[in-house]
């Protein structure tokens, strides 16, 4: 299975977007809030050096927010990316 990790908020629109997107492809993922945990939030913005939720990787990829992994899927290049990953963890 594929690792797709989300640090998030709770009320955060763009991060109820990219879940909703995730799981209506079946994708299982783990998320993060970063609303209540500063350290989870120092985590978030030293590994994408961003600081706007939701920051999503696929693996060890990092792929943005919302508007980055909705790009990918418009593209076909989120499905691609997803295979890619589930081959490797095959092998």
């Amino acid at each position: 299975m594929v690792d797709v990790h989300l640090y998030t908020t709770p009320t955060c629109y763009f991060c109820m977007q990219a879940k909703q997107l995730l799981s209506a492809k079946g994708i299982n993922f783990r998320e993060s809030s970063i609303a209540t945990d500063p350290a989870l939030r120092t985590e978030m913005m030293n590994l994408s050096g961003r600081r706007t939720v939701p920051q999503i990787w696929i693996g060890d990829q990092h792929i943005g927010g919302c508007d980055d992994l909705m790009a990918m899927e418009n593209s076909g290049q989120l499905n691609i990316l997803l295979e890619e990953q589930n081959n490797c963890l095959e092998a």
